[in-house]
Parts: structure tokens; sequence; C-alpha cells
């Protein structure tokens, strides 16, 4: 069946830790480190690749040496919540780099977003003139983050 979910072994999870922690791990460095020789620990990348469990490799960037440092969560309330307003409401929100991340939540609230922007006025303008203006948004609450405890990917 295409959609079933890999079986994982010890190696699988050693492989799938070890380029968590560095993409460009070269295979003989990969393969030392999780005790199996370079052709099979190829063979296993391959097979992770092939299934999904590996979707890809990035560079992970710094946002505040980029000059993000502001972080902003936004409770979305929604005037409609057809299938149609969602879709208007989703591809709206992939256009907008300042949105990091958007969740759909079952809760009080229709989306959570991660919003990141240099300062507060910077975030302030992106409120008023992008995220109050996306397709069918009723209402919306901020909360500003003042320090990262855990992100993924930094």
């Amino acid at each position: 069946m295409p959609n079933e979910l890999p079986e994982l072994d010890r190696f699988d999870r050693a492989i799938l830790t070890a380029l968590a922690e560095d993409g460009r791990l070269p295979v003989t460095e990969l393969a030392r480190r999780i005790g199996l020789s370079k052709t099979p620990t190829q063979a296993r990348v391959k097979r992770l690749e092939d299934s999904g469990v590996i979707a890809g490799y990035r560079a992970v960037l710094s946002p505040i040496r980029m000059g993000l440092a502001h972080v902003a969560f936004v409770e979305v309330r929604l005037s409609d919540t057809r299938e149609a307003a969602l879709q208007a409401f989703n591809k709206a929100v992939r256009g907008m780099p300042e949105i990091e991340e958007c969740h759909m939540m079952a809760a009080g609230f229709d989306y959570l977003m991660k919003v990141r922007t240099s300062n507060i006025a910077d975030y302030r303008r992106v409120l008023g003139e992008r995220i109050s203006t996306l397709p069918h948004v009723a209402s919306t609450s901020t909360y500003v983050a003042m320090e990262a405890v855990k992100e993924a990917g930094i």
C-alpha cells in the first residue's frame, strides 16, 4: 500500500537523528556514526527519501541575524468557515512571507499564526495592512513572544 507508514528500525532512526542535526553530513561519516557500511547506509537514506520520511534538505536560516527578531502569535477568527472561505484564506496566507507558520485550530478561534518581523512597529503595519485584510478575517488577537525557549531548526 503506497500510503502505509514505513517501519523504522534503530538504524533508520539513527540516520534521521544525524541528518536532522546536519543535513550535509557525508554518507561515509553518517555510516560511521550509525555503525553500518557506506552502501547499506546510502540505500537506507534513499529509501527514507523515496518513502517521504525525509521530505527534503534545506539551509536553516537565522531569523535574528536576518533582522527578524520580533515574533508574535496571532489568533485569527474568520467570518465564514465554509470550504471556499477556508481555501481563500489559506491561499492568501501562503503568499505572505511574514507568516512563518499558520495552523487551522480546533479551538475558540480558527487559525494560529506565527508572524516574524523586525520590530513591533513593523508588526503593527503587517497586522493592520496585511493580516487584517486577508479574506474573511473577522478578528485577531496578538501575543508577543519575549524569548524563544525552543524552536524547530534553531
